[in-house]
């Protein structure tokens, strides 16, 4: 687990800060859970890691911060790593969070989670007072989207690591191997290199050269055969806690990709090409949804996930780009990009993930994988 300087931690509080401020709020109360990629938000205001259960960050616009655990997490995780001072195990992490928010004279409190990480009981202890909470999601997430120089450290070596991956999962790659033979190496790999449990891998796969659109487990008993489309969709987090994204299709058997398929690639060597000029700092994100979906549009297909998000310490986060999104974009943020082209008949799908830098040059796409769909026979660039 990486170190963060004392630095970077004032910085990330008075970004945050300056946002209370402006909405008029007394704290936020940021959410954190087990469940993969939603465990981040604490991490990045506390340096805790949940292993187990789920937690709370608790900062003030004046005053020291807090970091609230339920009493049965007490022994669960390493919490001599958190910079934060006051750490709180009690019964009810709730009713902790109200009673302090009393004692303080706060009246209206931003919870970043609300919809999707707070537990029911937490809510309802702190619903059932007199505080008015605020949802702060996008208003978290916009208050943490620029990232330092120290956090682009960390995002460029997870992505090394993931593009490792991909090319380990290539070596691999034959007919006759199942999914999960091939997504193994690959699991071994990242959580030598630091990712522990922090990652999120995935298959798509089809038959006659192309993949059908629903994203599954890698399974031991179906084999690859000749003629499938493969996509890896590899998502981890690298020792510095920040998520990267990265997948490329894979026709098995030295087989062509299916018409559809090749179509679908055409749109997204549009779409690559776009997104170097549309994600630039002063564009926002309704402009480079567009400029980067209109190679799939035009073509007929229906984009069946979101384009694109803001990626950091979790895995998604805003803002999304994405239709009516007016948030313009700045240098140093950073976005998964993957647009998920859906045929007409709802059968047939490609979908492949960068990780893009956003610069004052234009985007920056960081894995450094060529967009086109692999044979298995391709070797690493440096080989």
């Amino acid at each position: 687990m990486e170190t963060v300087s004392p630095a970077e931690v004032e910085r990330r509080y008075a970004n945050v800060r300056e946002a209370l401020v402006r909405d008029g709020l007394d704290a936020v109360i940021v959410s954190g859970s087990e469940y993969s990629g939603f465990e981040g938000a604490v991490r990045y205001l506390s340096g805790f890691l949940i292993v187990h259960r789920y937690a709370y960050v608790l900062l003030p616009v004046e005053g020291d911060p807090s970091i609230v655990f339920p009493v049965e997490a007490r022994y669960v995780g390493e919490h001599g790593t958190t910079w934060i001072d006051e750490q709180v195990f009690v019964d009810a992490p709730g009713a902790w969070l109200r009673d302090r928010a009393r004692d303080r004279g706060w009246k209206r409190v931003g919870v970043y989670g609300l919809d999707y990480v707070m537990t029911v009981r937490d809510y309802q202890a702190l619903a059932g007072g007199e505080l008015e909470l605020v949802p702060y999601d996008v208003e978290f997430d916009l208050a943490r989207a620029v990232k330092s120089d120290e956090e682009l450290a960390s995002v460029r070596d997870s992505v090394r690591i993931n593009a490792e991956g991909f090319w380990i999962f290539l070596d691999a790659f034959a007919v006759g191997r199942s999914e999960a033979e091939l997504l193994g190496p690959c699991e071994d790999y990242f959580v030598d290199k630091g990712c522990g449990r922090q990652t999120m891998d995935m298959v798509l796969v089809g038959e006659n050269g192309e993949a059908e659109p629903e994203f599954r487990i890698a399974s031991r008993d179906r084999r690859i055969r000749e003629g499938d489309l493969v996509l890896p969709s590899l998502e981890i987090a690298g020792p510095g806690g920040h998520w990267v994204e990265v997948s490329r299709a894979i026709a098995a058997g030295g087989g062509a990709p299916g018409p559809e398929a090749r179509r679908m690639l055409e749109a997204y060597e549009e779409y690559y090409e776009a997104a170097r000029s549309a994600l630039r700092p002063g564009a926002s994100a309704h402009d480079v949804h567009r400029a980067v979906s209109n190679g799939f549009s035009d073509r007929g297909y229906e984009l069946g996930h979101v384009t694109g998000h803001s990626i950091g310490m979790t895995m998604i986060e805003f803002p999304k780009i994405g239709e009516g999104v007016e948030t313009e974009l700045a240098a140093n943020m950073v976005f998964s990009m993957h647009p998920h082209a859906i045929s007409v008949d709802g059968h047939a799908c490609l979908y492949m993930q960068d990780t893009w830098l956003v610069t004052e040059n234009g985007g920056e796409p960081l894995a450094g994988l060529p967009m086109r769909i692999f044979d298995g026979a391709e070797s690493r660039p440096d080989d």
